[in-house]
């Protein structure tokens, strides 16, 4: 026992940790003997020696009690030695993995922060490229609003030429020939045509290249908007610690996504979309130089011709201005009109909303009236004059109704004329501009210049 006793005392010495106190051992020793004497009984033996065995079988021997005593204290050395050994390498490895999870940490910090300048790198290309092509594109959209200003500016143009040879039509022979100034219309109106078709063709161009780059521009915008939202989610991500409060376990998340890219298709896939921006912007920048040549050379061909129908046009007769005064004066009495007309809708609604004031009186009395109890439900005089009342105001109201229709689709009548008299009076003064001889002066006066146009 002494022995085991010292072996117990090293092993415990080495197991000791510095910071924690050595337990004290405690040496066994044998229990001291016991002298007992037994006080001899008075009462007669037993002719057996059987009385007295029960006392002596059921108990243990004094080695057997200093054996078990000594196992017990090594069982409890024992545990006390496992449990300091395990405490010891439960401390090494709470060590371990703190220092590990620091790093790993760490490690992943750094490359989320690697990861981040790679997003903001491309952000900020394709924001670059987002706002070049945007600005290309509302410059060819400017460039397509003049290719639309100057083809509605040939309309004017067209219609005179070709009212200049409906009226000359008209004439009656022998003057009905066909002369230089005939020729020279057919020319115009030949032309203008032309242009007018060449002038669609570049719109729907300039359509369809202002849709490709919105289209590109939009891809480019997914792009960097999937990237600022990545910044963000990577940003916050690297801003997580220990202490964050929003933190939580997400077993399901440890996982790769069966479509997720890889880095080098990630960079592709912005680099794409970059160079098809960059595609689609030089195009752009050829169309628009076409777009400025194209209405160069339509102004510059429509001022020759229209100075060549000038120096064609001669002094013609006068026609058609009384008509034209006729036609003057019945718009101005048409105007009269309508604004007496207008007048009396507004007197006939004005009307028909105190007859429905009046009606809305009756109908309120009467339905008052029909919660009278009992017997006091009594056709009256009241209830006949209210019933005769709010029958009066119904036909009087239908008829001030009916009136109000006549009177608006006068008023609408009366519009149309207008409108056809004021159509009427500009044909009028076109056919006048055309056939007088003095129609020349007119056309000069007139701003047929579609590269001015097309900036208005």
């Amino acid at each position: 026992e002494d022995a085991r006793a010292g072996a117990g005392g090293g092993g415990g010495s080495a197991m000791a940790q510095p910071d924690e106190p050595q337990p004290a051992v405690v040496p066994s020793c044998p229990l001291p003997s016991r002298i007992c004497d037994v006080v001899r009984s008075e009462r007669p033996r037993s002719c057996c020696g059987m009385a007295m065995a029960g006392f002596r079988t059921a108990k243990y021997q004094l080695p057997e009690w200093h054996r078990r005593n000594a196992g017990v204290c090594y069982k409890a050395f024992t545990a006390s030695e496992q449990a300091e050994r395990g405490r010891a390498e439960s401390k090494h490895l709470v060590k371990h993995a703190a220092a590990s999870a620091q790093r790993a940490q760490e490690h992943s910090k750094t490359t989320l922060s690697q990861r981040l300048q790679d997003i903001h790198f491309w952000r900020v290309e394709l924001q670059k490229e987002i706002m070049e092509l945007d600005a290309e594109t509302n410059l060819l959209a400017a460039q397509k609003l003049r290719l639309e200003r100057a083809l509605d500016a040939t309309e004017v143009p067209y219609a005179v030429v070709i009212d200049n040879l409906e009226c000359r039509e008209r004439r009656q022979p022998p003057d009905l020939v066909i002369d230089e100034v005939e020729r020279q219309l057919l020319k115009e109106a030949d032309l203008i045509r032309d242009i007018r078709d060449l002038l669609k063709r570049t719109i729907i161009q300039a359509t369809t290249q202002i849709r490709s780059n919105r289209i590109q521009k939009e891809n480019c915008e997914l792009d960097w908007s999937d990237k600022v939202e990545t910044y963000h989610i990577d940003d916050k991500c690297r801003s997580y610690c220990n202490d964050s409060t929003n933190i939580q376990f997400h077993p399901s998340s440890v996982k790769f996504e069966e479509n997720a890219s890889t880095p080098k298709s990630w960079a592709q896939f912005s680099h794409d979309n970059i160079s098809r921006a960059e595609q689609e912007k030089l195009a752009s920048v050829q169309l628009r130089s076409l777009i400025n040549n194209i209405i160069h050379d339509a102004s510059e061909d429509l001022r020759m011709q229209r100075a060549a129908v000038n120096e064609a046009f001669d002094n013609h007769c006068r026609e058609l201005d009384d008509a034209k005064l006729r036609l003057e004066q019945h718009l101005e009495q048409i105007l009269k009109d309508i604004g007496a007309e207008e007048a009396n809708i507004v007197n006939l609604k004005k009307a028909i909303r105190d007859k429905e004031t009046h009606l809305k009186v009756a109908h309120t009395r009467l339905y008052d009236r029909s919660f009278r109890p009992n017997v006091e439900l009594c056709r009256d005089e009241p209830q006949f004059r209210l019933v005769s009342e709010v029958e009066e105001l119904t036909v009087f109201l239908e008829a001030l109704k009916r009136k109000l229709m006549e009177s608006e689709q006068n008023l609408k009548n009366l519009e149309e004329t207008r409108m056809k008299l004021e159509k009427e009076i500009a044909v009028k003064a076109n056919s006048i501009f055309i056939d007088r001889q003095k129609c020349m002066s007119y056309r000069v006066r007139y701003p047929v210049d579609l590269e001015v146009a097309s900036y208005k």
